[in-house]
């Protein structure tokens, strides 16, 4: 562990420590405790709402994360300092998100919390709502019709950069982006029925904070 991620553990667990018990429960409102830093020349929110999540552990993968994009892609990093506000972690139905009303991409808790994958995915991840975030400073209006289109915009982003990095990083990358290319328009911009989706993440939260307590 580099001694910038070793401080920036420790300035996490400090307010970690810091927090009311309540607000370490899944219960708590998703403004509490909420955990402040800057990585990479980014703001970054993380707002952990899962008793069995270390916030200094989802912050360690997403600066992995972002120093993978900072060494192969140098260029995509500078666009999201330029084109977001923040980057957001807290649990969502999805891997990640843009979210065009203040301009901050959300990366998605569980996403960072694991280990069975790399840094890669999530890195993947953040470039891809890294161009929609583009597309959005670019001031380009997006018609329902046109979604797919900017949809596979992002996907060429994810295959690009999985080429970039080393050939065992980047071979998940590459294999996800290539799958999802070769959807149909409706596939790959898929109608998401997001109250079912957030039934279900609660239902698994609710599981996780029964085994943590």
């Amino acid at each position: 562990m580099s001694a910038f991620l070793t401080r920036l553990v420790a300035r996490a667990t400090a307010a970690l420590t810091a927090r009311t018990a309540a607000s370490r429960t899944a219960a708590s409102p998703a403004g509490d405790g909420v955990v402040r830093v800057t990585l990479h020349g980014i703001p970054v929110e993380v707002r952990n709402t899962r008793a069995d999540i270390e916030t200094p552990q989802v912050l360690a993968r997403l600066e992995e994360a972002l120093a993978l994009i900072a060494t192969h892609q140098p260029w995509r990093l500078a666009h999201l300092r330029r084109d977001v506000r923040a980057i957001r972690v807290e649990r969502l139905a999805c891997r990640g998100a843009f979210v065009p009303g203040d301009s901050t991409i959300i990366t998605e808790l569980t996403f960072l919390a694991r280990r069975d994958i790399s840094a890669a995915p999530v890195a993947s991840s953040i470039v891809h709502e890294g161009v929609h975030a583009r597309v959005h400073a670019m001031g380009v209006y997006r018609a329902a019709g046109e979604l797919p289109r900017e949809e596979r915009l992002c996907r060429r982003a994810e295959l690009a950069f999985g080429e970039a990095l080393p050939a065992d990083l980047g071979a998940p990358v590459i294999e996800r982006a290539r799958a999802s290319l070769a959807l149909t328009d409706r596939e790959v911009a898929p109608a998401v029925d997001w109250h079912e989706a957030q039934r279900r993440q609660n239902d698994v939260d609710r599981t996780a904070h029964r085994r943590a307590t």
